[in-house]
């Protein structure tokens, strides 16, 4: 991806010199490759700590919210899977499309360092895509791994890597048409369950939640100005859990409130220090959406209203829906 970074500079480069944009927002080198982060950058001498690598995971669009604020165009590199958040924060009015210049990003999958951890990989110094592995470079040594083993799941699973929108692209090589699993696998295996194993899998998981909030902070559907659980004055704003159930119901009520908006992006997974498959419970609203409403996808286009809060003569009645239950 050595190449497309360098065009990516360059081109911000040019943005920015040009005054045709005020700020980019892009990807900023961290302590170790691995673990780059989220930067706005304003100048070019500044650009020379923006990179692009299989590690650049975040979505971008979020920042978007409170960085277009500014005076001028905000320029922001987008991956395919991010634009469908893009769309839905412009449905949304969190942003103005006409303050912003979007880069579609070329991306050939991003890189899951927990599961490299669990393959026993650490002191990472690079990775790339060679002949369907993941060659890992190592302060001690080049390792190969299946590509699976190492993607994050939300790219295993790609939604596609068609850009839903885009002012212009940078995309230099072919991409690999690998073979994509089925996105609800796991939601069926959760449903097949019975109550009570359904209800012991989801205290086993969300027990485990330190209420960092990182999943709710990086979630573009998640932009109200002011969070219900940072409000002292509802009960439910405590840092640590007052009972075994609060942080059950931190997630379910978080889950609820984006239904219909998710993208499925799934950065509330990846960023989980817990590694909480916080996916699966957005990705059964999901599912039962598709199957009350018919498919939908948030985020393809930045208009219309989602099936929650639109009506059609053919949109099933409560009670249908829990008498097929």
């Amino acid at each position: 991806m050595k190449d497309v970074e360098k065009k990516m500079i360059e081109r911000a480069k040019e943005l920015l010199n040009s005054g045709e944009v005020a700020r980019v927002i892009g990807w900023k080198k961290g302590e170790f490759i691995y673990d780059p982060t989220p930067a706005v950058f304003e100048s070019e001498q500044e650009l020379s700590e923006m990179v692009y690598n299989g590690f650049c995971g975040a979505n971008l669009s979020k920042y978007l919210i409170e960085k277009s604020k500014g005076e001028g165009k905000t320029a922001v590199f987008l991956k395919p899977c991010d634009t469908y958040s893009f769309n839905e924060l412009v449905k949304e009015h969190r942003i103005q499309r006409e303050k912003i210049y979007v880069i579609g990003v070329q991306c050939n999958g991003n890189y899951d360092v927990y599961k490299l951890r669990d393959l026993g990989v650490s002191m990472i110094t690079g990775a790339e895509e060679k002949n369907g592995n993941l060659s890992v470079s190592t302060l001690y040594g080049e390792k190969q791994i299946p590509l699976a083993g190492g993607l994050l799941e939300r790219c295993l699973t790609c939604k596609g890597k068609e850009h839903k929108v885009f002012d212009e692209r940078i995309i230099l090589d072919e991409q690999s048409e690998r073979k994509t699993l089925d996105r609800f696998a796991g939601v069926r295996k959760i449903e097949s369950m019975t109550a009570d194993e359904r209800f012991s899998f989801w205290r086993k998981e969300l027990s485990k939640c330190i209420r960092c909030n990182a999943c709710r902070n990086v979630c573009p559907a998640c932009s109200c100005i002011k969070c219900v659980f940072d409000n002292p004055s509802s009960g439910i704003s405590a840092k640590a859990n007052d009972t075994e159930f609060e942080e059950n119901l931190f997630h379910v009520i978080r889950a609820f409130h984006v239904a219909g908006r998710c993208t499925d992006c799934g950065e509330c997974s990846r960023v989980c220090p817990q590694r909480i498959p916080l996916h699966l419970l957005n990705r059964k609203f999901i599912s039962d959406i598709n199957r009350e409403y018919g498919e939908f996808q948030a985020g393809e286009t930045s208009d219309g209203k989602h099936p929650l809060i639109s009506f059609t003569e053919n949109d099933k009645e409560a009670k249908d829906v829990v008498e097929r239950k």
